[in-house]
């Protein structure tokens, strides 16, 4: 839809929420990222905008786009980038996707321009990449980015968080393996140009993109074209900007990322790492969800001795069993919420995580259950919380609910 004549703004969309502006925030091959706003919610967007034209040379490019819309219609996390709504414009021959805005640009543009950023930043950005890559992985079968890079994960400085976009180049994983070449070949896993190959080449890409925030430079910047890269990488060469890492620590978790695909850990293991972990509460993720109390509190819940609890008139303790094991113990606790009933059971685990049980039943009987891992060394109730409100579809309100639960 054109603007009217007298407006400050370029086009509206159909339903006429959006407004696109000519402030362009970006380009790509064959999209263009301009400044947008939801009149709704009174929030800047990002309105990216594809010409059919450019996209129709090779049906390839057409199914990346369609792949792209598709799969950021159906993710939820708070580490992937937030899609609202797209259209095509038969009038203008485009195709049109609102998602969310970074204020601060991609991780690549935000490193550049802040030379100086602690170590405790960087393993915050990087907890925070793995958690959207475990994410993805999770899925049945596995989404695959396959394109990973700094380019491609994008930072609202104004609070830390960063968050996984550009998935136009990303599979779901029908086959054991995939298998096609695809990439930017300075990010590329070995395996990738064997055209055989899983969900871990996009931690072989974000070991890169490690190297790349602590750096600053561009992986293999040394070679001057991609037939050179290639030949490095499928010699087991690593880049020569890994010699640059001064912190043996840092060095040992990016080269852990670079191993062998039969050997690589996946996002979920790589979280564990004592090198990830926060090593106070205030190196638990960024963010304006930050309970900074929450980890001591967890910790006490499931130590094995008994101690008093507060509980709330509405939510009741049921059971608490300490196991045979001296370092183990289950806690169950119940609340009732409107017509909602929410049951959480936990039990401690010896890889510093909680295994949690939450079951939520509705008046009518209905009921699910949702088992989730708790990591004592990042992980904050209001955060697991919100994740999992938003991937559930459940209401705002339970989130202070569900929180309630984990925080006791």
């Amino acid at each position: 839809m054109e603007a009217a004549d007298g407006c400050d703004f370029a086009e509206k969309d159909p339903s006429g929420r959006y407004v696109r502006y000519d402030e362009i925030l970006g380009k790509g091959a064959f999209k263009t990222v301009f400044k947008g706003f939801d009149e709704a919610d009174g929030i800047e967007v990002a309105w990216n905008q594809v010409n059919i034209e450019d996209v129709l040379q090779t049906s390839e490019q057409l199914e990346r786009l369609y792949s792209e819309v598709h799969l950021l219609k159906s993710l939820k996390h708070e580490n992937i980038m937030k899609f609202y709504n797209s259209w095509v414009d038969d009038k203008n021959n485009s195709i049109n996707m609102i998602t969310e805005l970074f204020t601060s640009g991609s991780l690549r543009q935000y490193r550049k321009k802040h030379k100086n950023v602690d170590l405790k930043a960087i393993k915050n950005w990087s907890r925070q990449i793995l958690r959207g890559l475990h994410y993805l992985h999770s899925h049945n079968p596995p989404i695959i980015h396959r394109d990973l890079k700094c380019d491609n994960i994008f930072v609202n400085g104004n609070n830390g968080e960063v968050k996984i976009g550009d998935l136009g180049l990303a599979t779901v994983m029908q086959q054991p393996t995939a298998q096609s070449v695809i990439g930017t070949p300075e990010f590329m896993a070995p395996e990738l140009y064997d055209e055989e190959y899983n969900e871990l080449v996009d931690i072989y890409s974000f070991g890169l993109c490690m190297l790349e925030m602590v750096t600053c430079d561009y992986p293999y910047n040394e070679c001057k074209n991609p037939a050179q890269i290639y030949k490095k990488v499928s010699s087991g060469i690593k880049p020569a900007s890994l010699g640059k890492v001064n912190d043996s620590q840092v060095k040992q978790f990016i080269e852990k990322c670079l191993l062998p695909a039969s050997i690589r850990l996946p996002a979920a293991e790589l979280l564990k790492d004592p090198f990830l972990l926060a090593e106070t509460a205030k190196e638990v993720r960024g963010g304006p969800l930050q309970l900074p109390n929450v980890m001591p509190q967890l910790v006490n819940l499931i130590q094995p001795e008994p101690h008093p609890m507060d509980i709330d008139p509405n939510c009741k303790k049921l059971t608490k069993s300490i196991n045979a094991a001296p370092r183990s113990s289950t806690l169950e606790l119940q609340c009732f919420i409107e017509n909602n009933e929410f049951r959480l059971k936990g039990e401690k685990n010896d890889d510093h995580t909680i295994s949690l049980t939450l079951r939520i039943a509705d008046r009518y009987g209905r009921a699910r259950n949702i088992h989730f891992s708790f990591y004592l060394g990042s992980d904050t109730a209001i955060s697991i919380t919100e994740e999992m409100v938003e991937q559930l579809d459940l209401s705002n309100e339970d989130i202070i609910a569900i929180a309630e639960l984990i925080d006791r």
